[in-house]
């Protein structure tokens, strides 16, 4: 494919890339689009300490995404201050959960679990843009890895401040607990 002569045609000057960078840089622009809904979406005043930590994570999202075909905007630093906000949510209460849990609660809490997802899958193009030749900053995949863990540990926080319990997974295909299904 190429692109249209029309430039309304055109929604990115990459989009018709053969290769997984393109597909990186998707995946980061939807991530940066959750972390925004999120934003909007949390309107709980008990919550203003996680839209100020959202608000300060949204433009690293973007930082990721030019990263590895521009020049690097991740630094050591943006990965230290993340990873002292994932300790500091952890030590809340409800930010610490041994286990899976289903991705459940009002919103924001569906929209964080979208952002996480898009996490994986921004460090999964990475692996094929790496596999492909390309040189990844490891700041990138550090970093995204550390705001997934966040934002899985976000939506802990903010089910418990609502006083929703979270439901466990036991998994069917892993572990050594013997899981049943319900009947029909």
């Amino acid at each position: 494919m190429k692109h249209s002569r029309d430039p309304d045609e055109n929604c990115y000057p990459f989009i018709y890339e053969a290769g997984a960078l393109c597909d990186f840089e998707v995946f980061t622009d939807e991530l940066c689009g959750h972390l925004g809904a999120a934003l909007s979406l949390l309107e709980d005043p008990a919550c203003q300490d996680i839209v100020d930590d959202l608000a300060a994570i949204q433009p690293l999202a973007f930082h990721a995404n030019g990263s590895v075909r521009g020049r690097l905007a991740i630094g050591e630093a943006d990965i230290d201050w993340l990873k002292a906000r994932l300790h500091y949510w952890r030590q809340q209460p409800g930010g610490h959960y041994a286990g899976f849990v289903l991705p459940r609660g009002a919103q924001p809490v569906p929209t964080l679990h979208l952002g996480r997802s898009a996490c994986k899958k921004a460090i999964r193009a990475l692996v094929q843009v790496e596999q492909q030749g390309i040189t990844v900053p490891l700041q990138v995949p550090r970093l995204l890895n550390v705001l997934c863990n966040l934002l899985f540990v976000l939506t802990l926080v903010i089910n418990h401040r609502r006083g929703l319990a979270e439901v466990p997974f036991v998994s069917l295909s892993y572990g050594r607990a013997v899981a049943t299904r319900p009947r029909d």
